[in-house]
């Protein structure tokens, strides 16, 4: 039997929502689960194996208020045996000194947690000052910038659905 993959995004957003909607697309709906993060509980993150997380930067790089409301819970959570990919969209240029910030939040709650983060990407092909989300010369995550690169979005999607599928095995 496969493993459960769930994706976690805000129903209310409208990029980040177009966003999930081609990682839905690019993993095919009738294989993945879809949760409204907004109404999201531990009895969700017990559920499943397999997660992707919709982590938009708000402000100055700042996690979401959906997600924001959700980490106390989290934080008590024993997420070993469960892996986790995180997406993201932020502005290299408006905010490069916290670019998808809020990715980087996230992964570090997951992995104190004991979770598995998988789904690293490259820096390459992104200019910005500083990012929570990188580690050396890669990102932790997707970062996605509908600002200043929504031309890329599709094949960054793409590609990194393809990494995920032979990495949550």
């Amino acid at each position: 039997m496969s493993k459960k993959t769930a994706i976690i995004y805000s129903f209310h957003t409208h990029k980040s929502k177009k966003v999930a909607e081609k990682v839905i697309d690019a993993w095919g709906k009738e294989d993945i689960e879809i949760v409204n993060a907004e109404e999201l509980e531990k009895a969700i993150l017990e559920k499943y194996d397999n997660f992707i997380l919709s982590a938009p930067t708000w402000f100055d790089g700042e996690l979401p208020n959906y997600w924001d409301e959700f980490v106390p819970d989290l934080e008590e959570m024993d997420l070993s045996g469960k892996k986790f990919a995180v997406f993201g969209l932020g502005d290299q240029k408006g905010y490069p000194e916290n670019y998808c910030d809020a990715i980087g939040i996230l992964v570090e709650i997951i992995e104190q947690c004991g979770g598995k983060v998988v789904g690293h990407v490259p820096v390459e092909g992104y200019t910005f000052e500083t990012s929570r989300a990188r580690r050396g010369d890669e990102f932790v995550g997707l970062p996605l910038d509908q600002e200043n690169q929504a031309r890329m979005t599709t094949e960054r999607v793409k590609n990194w659905v393809e990494k995920l599928r032979s990495e949550f095995k």
